[in-house]
């Protein structure tokens, strides 16, 4: 794409953005149609929570690299059961993840009310803003910033690739030491403030059974492994399990889907989330790539948010219910 596509993009992108500006009151009249600022997210979740206190209520796992809080909605009807984890925007650019996340939050509130048995046995955990300095960043300077906010020692470049620094094949191929790439790994494995609160918050919580880490763009359902060639020993289960999830996707709005390992779906990475968490023994650890295939990227037009997390939320669910259905 040429960068005066992109800039017409993001002109228009930052035209509807300015115009669709309102103080956040409620879910029912929030605009899940368009894209929001962090503080606009925040308060969201803070209206769902007020909303529905004996259903939702709002965790803070950390703090980011500059200081903002770190937060997880948790969706719970009961004490001490298993959890499902559902994270969205881990690279800040990939705006359609946070705002799919959002609606998804509004989702789970709004079927619970028709149909209250997804939560009579496991909580849901969603994780809207993942990377919240970047998104911050997104906004404020840079709408293709992909890494976190920190500062490395030494070099003029500042940014980790969150998914690059998780203790999973840490530093192997598939990941920068340059401080100045896309990919650049960290100093060490979760160096990261926003990656060290999901991995404290995980070993803690001891009882999450799937794990849902959601990007853009390329239209993939990826499941471990990224940094080894070595099929993951739940590979027939994992495999099929993403077939239909991918069937549910595609049943929506027709829109087509890949599926795989990361390693022979894309490429090689190390040092990413769902290798972390499957290792850890959360044997349904899946990755999104949500639309589009390249047409916008990162830019994805807002009218395609609702579609989006519309086609998204059916694959997601049905991994959820494999999850619930298949304890281990």
């Amino acid at each position: 794409r040429r960068s005066s596509d992109l800039q017409t993009l993001l002109d228009e992108e930052e035209r509807e953005l300015l115009a669709a500006r309102s103080p956040v009151r409620s879910t029912g009249s929030f605009n899940y149609a368009t894209y929001h600022t962090l503080d606009e997210i925040y308060a969201f979740m803070d209206a769902l929570v007020a909303e529905n206190p004996g259903l939702v209520s709002k965790l803070q796992i950390g703090k980011s690299f500059e200081g903002r809080p770190i937060y997880v909605l948790k969706f719970s009807t009961g004490a001490n059961r298993p959890a499902f984890w559902i994270d969205t925007g881990i690279h800040s650019r990939e705006w359609v993840t946070q705002a799919s996340g959002v609606w998804f939050a509004k989702k789970i509130v709004d079927d619970h009310a028709k149909n209250p048995s997804l939560l009579n046995s496991m909580d849901i955990l969603l994780e809207i803003v993942t990377n919240p300095d970047g998104f911050a960043y997104t906004h404020t300077t840079n709408r293709m910033w992909r890494k976190t906010r920190s500062i490395n020692a030494g070099s003029s470049c500042a940014g980790v690739d969150p998914n690059r620094n998780w203790d999973a094949g840490f530093g192997g191929a598939g990941a920068s030491s340059n401080p100045c790439s896309e990919t650049y790994r960290g100093p060490r494995a979760n160096s990261e403030a926003e990656v060290k609160a999901i991995v404290d918050f995980v070993k803690s919580h001891g009882k999450i059974k799937g794990f849902v880490s959601i990007h853009s763009y390329s239209q993939l359902l990826l499941y471990p492994y990224g940094y080894t060639s070595a099929r993951a020993a739940d590979y027939q289960e994992l495999d099929s399990l993403a077939k239909a999830s991918v069937a549910a996707l595609s049943a929506v709005y027709g829109t087509k889907y890949t599926y795989g390992s990361i390693i022979t779906t894309i490429y090689q990475a190390s040092g990413g989330t769902i290798d972390w968490t499957y290792n850890q023994g959360i044997k349904y650890s899946f990755t999104f790539e949500l639309r589009d295939t390249g047409r916008y990227g990162f830019v994805l037009p807002a009218n395609q948010i609702i579609p989006t997390a519309q086609e998204t939320w059916p694959a997601v669910l049905k991994i959820i219910e494999h999850a619930r259905d298949h304890p281990y």
